[in-house]
């Protein structure tokens, strides 16, 4: 496999949830249209890249991610021509645009599963996972529905029960089920052909590639995930020969895994290794997940206690050490040929400023623009938008409802989101006084928004602190702040140093750094006659650079 093309490296993504960004149309849902009206905006931000959520055609079971036509966009955000649209405009203004493909499962309203389910399907017929018979797999811990068609079978699920796994196969295959097919079977890989026939579509289309939904699923019984690897190795290569600047950006979460199995870049995340909860969710009240056994989460991990302490907390008791073992030991497997994806958050995870201050998220944006990793930021996260709690489940939500409520633009009723009456939303905006909006805090000297906008523009000026640049700690210790690094390129080095914690802390810095010329943030550094001592206030990070 080549390496990853070059414009990734210095790939800025801002994730769009499409219902609930801009509505250009008044009814209360956002649209295609709505999100090209806001490319400048996405621009303004130092974006030079976006992941859009779902927008094909779906029964929204589980908001969209239930696909029924996956080469049709769905009439409520708009057409086919509005995404060519969109690629189009996005280009013109520097924005390459992912899709979210679905290649693990569809809706249950699929065609392709009503043909499937059918007592003698003539097409399809393994399409998807069916045992042999109704009572085949009952008490066999996999993920059936039983009842839910009329065929004389049980079909498996990847997700919710409107989700039918698609047949990819079996790695190993249990000669006493023959329902389950080897991945060599024809119609397995009749599956993998229809995937690339997608992928091929929307490329042709203008997409600059994909953000994969559940990407290691794939395969089933699959030990060590090699014949899941080697389809997405064999789609990698056709890619490159496709169109060699797309790009695969997987939901894997491991990403020395992900990355062999041909990805350009893995999301650090929930799940697969505990490195980014112990960054920002780590509490209880911000983990969605925590009455979930860690095993189903980390099976890549040695069982052990759950972390208690983010180490952006307030309180200054979270443990960097905890996330930067994995990290370090992630960025070695797979340099050169990849990167990780550090996101603020996303449609799955509580939001990001829950229980903090603009003062404490700034030096969260800190560190994620300076970090060897592609930033992705989740709509809203850049003003600080709040996760509301306890709103009933929409369209499959649940406990994640309250992460993709509308956009607030502005001040008014609808916060700019619709001109519909905001009864009729998709989602309710946040009417809580002093909720964050874009309009508001463009007018705010030393906003997040502003802040946001400055490291962006700082990371894309100095190729130091690109994905690929070198990143060495300088200062990390358990349950300590600050956090130090340094980020080199040729013979510019970028430091940044990290103060999440509500109280003041000094560090001694190398001898070069006292000729150090500040970029951003706040610190005061003393002389010293053996090493220079930056001196932190509290929620603070600062920037330097020496040559």
């Amino acid at each position: 496999m080549k390496n990853p093309p070059a414009w990734l490296k210095s790939a800025v993504f801002y994730q769009v949830y499409p219902q609930s960004f801009h509505d250009s149309n008044g009814d209360g849902i956002g649209d295609l249209p709505g999100l090209i009206a806001k490319l400048d905006y996405i621009a303004g931000l130092g974006c030079n890249a976006i992941w859009l959520n779902p927008c094909f055609v779906s029964p929204f079971k589980d908001a969209g991610y239930d696909v029924s036509d996956f080469y049709r966009v769905d009439p409520r955000y708009g057409t086919n021509a509005d995404l060519r649209r969109l690629f189009r405009e996005s280009r013109r203004k520097g924005i390459r645009v992912l899709l979210d493909l679905v290649a693990g499962h569809t809706s249950d309203e699929h065609p392709w599963f009503i043909e499937s389910s059918k007592a003698a399907p003539r097409r399809y017929r393994n399409r998807y996972i069916w045992t042999r018979d109704w009572l085949d797999g009952v008490g066999s811990g996999l993920s059936l529905v039983q009842g839910g068609a009329e065929r004389n079978g049980n079909y498996l699920v990847n997700f919710f029960a409107c989700q039918p796994a698609l047949n990819y196969g079996y790695a190993c295959p249990d000669k006493d089920k023959p329902w389950q097919l080897p991945v060599t079977h024809p119609e397995a890989e009749e599956t993998r052909a229809e995937l690339r026939k997608i992928m091929k579509f929307w490329l042709g289309m203008g997409a600059s590639g994909f953000r994969v939904d559940m990407a290691a699923s794939l395969v089933k019984n699959d030990p060590g995930k090699r014949e899941t690897i080697r389809l997405w190795r064999e789609l990698r290569t056709w890619l490159e020969r496709e169109n060699p600047e797309a790009i695969l950006v997987s939901e894997w979460g491991y990403a020395p895994e992900a990355v062999d199995a041909g990805f350009h870049a893995d999301f650090l995340l929930f799940f697969g290794t505990r490195a980014y909860t112990t960054l920002f969710r780590a509490e209880p009240e911000r983990d969605i997940f925590r009455h979930v056994s860690p095993e189903v989460f980390y099976p890549n991990e040695e069982p052990r206690a759950r972390t208690t302490r983010s180490f952006f907390d307030r309180a200054g008791r979270g443990d960097i050490c905890e996330f930067l073992g994995t990290f370090l030991d992630h960025l070695t497997r797979i340099e050169g040929r990849g990167y990780m994806a550090l996101p603020t958050g996303n449609h799955d995870m509580p939001r990001l400023s829950q229980g903090r201050t603009p003062e404490e998220l700034a030096v969260i944006f800190a560190f994620i623009f300076t970090m060897p990793a592609i930033p992705f930021i989740y709509y809203g996260d850049e003003i600080g938008m709040q996760h509301i709690e306890d709103l009933p489940s929409k369209e499959g939500g649940y406990t994640r409802t309250g992460s993709r409520t509308p956009m607030q633009w502005d001040g008014s009723a609808g916060r700019g989101f619709s001109e519909a009456n905001p009864s009729k939303f998709y989602l309710p905006v946040d009417t809580a006084k002093g909720a964050p909006q874009v309009a508001a805090l463009e007018q705010t000297q030393g906003s997040l928004l502003h802040t946001v906008r400055a490291l962006s523009a700082l990371r894309a000026k100095h190729p130091a602190l690109a994905a690929d640049a070198e990143f060495e700690p300088v200062f990390a210790q358990t349950k300590r702040c600050p956090f130090v690094y340094v980020r080199r390129h040729k013979s510019n080095r970028i430091w940044v140093a990290l103060n999440p914690a509500g109280k003041r802390t000094s560090v001694e810095l190398p001898p070069e750094c006292a000729k150090a010329r500040v970029l951003a943030g706040k610190g005061r550094l003393i002389e010293h006659p053996q090493q220079p001592i930056l001196k932190m206030p509290p929620f603070s990070f600062w920037i330097a650079e020496t040559t």
